[in-house]
């Protein structure tokens, strides 16, 4: 099975459903599979080679959509950016894996015209919108996207396919420890594999309909995507979360019955009156990106009784991991779940020992949903991918801590970058934000430490208040020393209007790691 076969199968199946929703436009499975033949057949004519790179820069799209299907159909291997990146990141990205073709909008063309001059590899640049705006003198080819739509009707047929499911389908671009991003290879078996799992136990069927917000240079964004077309289930493609009313309206007269969330649009919707959205047709709600405060699953429950709650947890490297039964939320809120099917999880210390139920350490991850390694990075990818239990076997170490208890529930305790030493001893800094969280009219909150002279490292707590609640920071130290011990208790409470996002949701840690 190769991630293309997804769209084809479908396309024959049920070539005039609604595949794919979007603003205005409405494009059913045979339109998504003829037009990314064009596509296909053009980067083949234009010289795009089996296993070449094609970096796909544009936002939540139709033409995003097909690009990735397109790429795949010619044998080539797909990343997709986030089109606001900056020139001199978007550069880099194209030199570190010799990009051979881009797509992108001609918004873009302007902001990142010095990228031209020192792009040797890149011969071929798709354009969306006006090739007008296409630079000349730069040794390379613009062509209008839009033209390839209307080729000739014998390539609306699927061109020859080349690979087998051990070649590499993606790359997905994640930040590095030296800063420069880090190109995650994965293989057609591994993402056919993850959906494999993924759409087993969350029961999806062609009668699905999801509704996607986040972007498709998210790793969880994209699934949305090929999953749903692996079911032939339609996707509701948002281009963000920026208008929550107009996106939420969509949720019942599309008739969603699945939406993917991260913490920060829980944080998001729990402030809102949601009783004006019909929420009757949603079957299933997923969070990934980052654990879930337990107060904001217990919230969700409340207000969303009849809506099955996925907790799960996953890397780019492995791409999804774990995920608690909905069946077990209200007993284990505070849980991700167990190893999902076809995939096996253990917990070890420092030196590599399993460790036994109850003990925190490093989580790792075994099976063929695991990515074979960085692209042309030989050291990064030995630092994460190790020999494994069995002979020839090679297993990720996720350097995230977990404990896990005797029935096999994995419990996220930190990042390993993210835990705190105080006064000689470790702690979580999820463990304090829970807590915090619970504190009447808090709607988010972040805990990292701060270089102190005395401690070695005190504790700062960052807290996102509602409008009109008053709360002082003694309130919220005294509230933590009555439900934390000690030595957990924040030394520094400091409130803000919100915390600094990545664009994929996830709250920049780092940032906050800063005196007041």
């Amino acid at each position: 099975m190769l991630v293309e076969h997804f769209l084809e199968h479908s396309a024959k199946t049920f070539p005039d459903k609604v595949a794919l929703v979007c603003s205005n436009e409405r494009l059913t499975y045979r339109e998504i599979e003829e037009r990314s033949n064009r596509l296909a057949h053009a980067l083949m004519a234009a010289g795009v080679q089996r296993g070449d790179r094609l970096a796909i820069c544009l936002e939540n799209s139709p033409e995003a959509v097909i690009s990735v299907f397109a790429t795949l159909k010619a044998g080539a291997v797909f990343l997709l950016l986030n089109p606001s990146m900056k020139v001199e990141k978007l550069t880099y990205v194209l030199n570190n894996c010799r990009a051979t073709a881009l797509i992108l909008s001609d918004r873009k063309m302007e902001a990142i015209r010095d990228c031209w001059e020192q792009t040797a590899h890149l011969r071929t640049v798709y354009v969306k919108g006006d090739l007008g705006s296409a630079p000349a003198g730069t040794g390379r080819q613009f062509l209008s996207l839009e033209e390839v739509w209307t080729g000739d009707a014998h390539r609306a047929a699927p061109p020859r396919s080349q690979n087998i499911d051990l070649d590499l389908a993606a790359l997905l671009y994640t930040s590095g420890s030296t800063g420069k991003p880090k190109g995650v290879m994965l293989t057609h078996r591994n993402i056919c594999s993850a959906a494999d799992s993924v759409t087993a136990y969350l029961g999806n069927t062609p009668q699905d309909v999801i509704l996607n917000l986040l972007p498709l240079f998210f790793g969880y964004g994209l699934y949305q995507v090929l999953m749903t077309f692996q079911c032939g289930g339609t996707v509701v493609l948002e281009r963000s979360f920026a208008f929550p009313h107009t996106t939420l309206e969509k949720i019942g007269r599309e008739r969603v019955t699945g939406l993917a969330i991260v913490p920060t649009v829980a944080a998001l919707l729990l402030q809102m009156d949601l009783t004006p959205y019909d929420f009757s047709t949603v079957r299933y709600v997923t969070n990934a990106g980052a654990a879930l405060p337990v107060e904001y699953v217990r919230q969700l429950r409340q207000r969303w009784p009849h809506v099955q709650l996925f907790l799960m947890y996953g890397q780019t490297e492995c791409i999804r991991t774990s995920y608690l039964d909905p069946a077990e939320v209200d007993r284990r809120p505070d849980s991700v779940g167990q190893a999902m099917p076809n995939c096996e999880v253990y917990i070890v210390d420092e030196g590599g020992r399993r460790l036994p139920p109850g003990e925190v350490g490093e989580l790792v991850v075994r099976g063929s949903n695991v990515m074979p390694g960085y692209w042309e990075l030989p050291e990064e990818t030995a630092k994460v991918l190790r020999p494994g239990p069995l002979p020839g076997d090679r297993v990720l170490h996720s350097g995230d801590l977990f404990r896990m208890d005797a029935q096999g529930f994995l419990y996220f305790v930190s990042r390993g970058d993210d835990i705190i030493k105080v006064r000689g001893q470790r702690l979580s800094p999820k463990e304090i934000e829970d807590v915090l969280c619970r504190i009447p009219g808090v709607i988010q909150a972040v805990v990292v430490g701060l270089p102190d002279p005395v401690l070695g490292t005190a504790i700062k707590a960052l807290v996102q208040r509602r409008d009109g609640v008053h709360l002082t920071a003694q309130e919220v130290m005294a509230y933590c020393a009555d439900h934390l011990e000690d030595f957990m208790v924040p030394t520094v409470v400091e409130f803000c209007n919100d915390f600094p996002t990545t664009d994929t949701g996830k709250i920049r840690r780092q940032e906050l790691r800063v005196q007041p």
